[in-house]
């Protein structure tokens, strides 16, 4: 199926009230941005959340790919860790992506690692989660000290405005750990954060006993679990976008900062940052030896 063929069925439909976004933005938005954000979900499955009647109305995250998906969509059954099997789409090409954004899917989330290793991640994810009142430039803080932490282990760290309330800090591996490794990785670097910053940084999992700190979650870093894709679009008022930067850019930028047109400008001159991630892989069994020595 060629992604000129499909097409958009109500694209006058109101997705994002208040915004002025249509169906039809939505499925545009996801074929001009293809060209980069496929790559960062080729291979992985997919969990998908979708918008029948956009934002303000009833929606779901889908992991089964629905009966009536067509037969060119590529689809695994993924073993899960309690038995069965469940069937979740894998996006390789702009078809795909242009086709699931037709079937009203606004978000995009994708496992840490691929299905043909799906045992062995090979990107870790320390989320940056932050009760409501937090500032910006505090948060922007936070990050870099992340990045330095991962860092200083000898691992390469990448930013994403999450188009959320936070960032994502993301980490190239090189597929020699499994999860449970990697998982551990990302509580050893959350735990080194929290304890250098108690004030402002916690580990812990309940809400009621976080206070006003900033969660470090790495609840992510598990198999089956996911993070929003690079150039997925949110589910949020303002039809933001995750949006992967430059460690230069961070002192500019906001979690939301970027909706479509923006992503548009953007694009036009600019490079994804995250092209080469994987080029700049590390060992998670090194880094946690290391940490263990620190």
């Amino acid at each position: 199926m060629k992604p000129e063929e499909i097409r958009t069925s109500k694209p006058d439909k109101v997705f994002y009230p208040g915004d002025g976004v249509t169906k039809g933005d939505v499925v545009e938005h996801y074929r001009r941005v293809a060209p980069v954000m496929v790559p960062h979900l080729r291979g992985r499955p997919l969990t998908l959340r979708r918008f029948p009647d956009g934002i303000s109305g009833e929606g779901w995250f889908q992991k089964e790919a629905s009966d009536y998906f067509p037969d060119w969509l590529r689809i695994e059954r993924i073993p899960q860790r309690a038995g069965g099997n469940v069937r979740h789409v894998v996006c390789d090409d702009e078809a795909t992506l242009v086709y699931l954004a037709n079937q009203a899917t606004i978000e995009f989330h994708v496992w840490l690692s691929t299905v043909d290793d799906l045992e062995r991640p090979d990107l870790m994810v320390l989320d940056l989660d932050p009760p409501e009142g937090t500032g910006v430039a505090e948060l922007r803080k936070v990050a870099r000290r992340a990045r330095e932490t991962v860092e200083d282990l000898g691992l390469s760290a990448f930013v994403q405005a999450t188009g959320g309330r936070g960032f994502h800090i993301v980490t190239p591996l090189d597929r020699s750990a499994d999860y449970e490794t990697v998982r551990a990785l990302a509580r050893g670097v959350a735990d080194v954060l929290a304890q250098r910053d108690p004030r402002r940084l916690t580990t812990e999992q309940r809400k009621d006993k976080r206070g006003d700190r900033i969660f470090l979650d790495t609840n992510r870093n598990g198999y089956a679990q996911t993070f929003v894709a690079p150039y997925s679009l949110r589910a949020r008022p303002g039809a933001p976008v995750a949006t992967p930067l430059d460690w230069s850019e961070l002192g500019r930028a906001v979690p939301n900062g970027f909706d479509p047109a923006r992503i548009d400008r953007r694009l036009a001159r600019k490079s994804d940052p995250w092209q080469d991630l994987h080029a700049a892989a590390g060992s998670a069994e090194k880094a946690l030896r290391q940490l263990g020595g620190a």
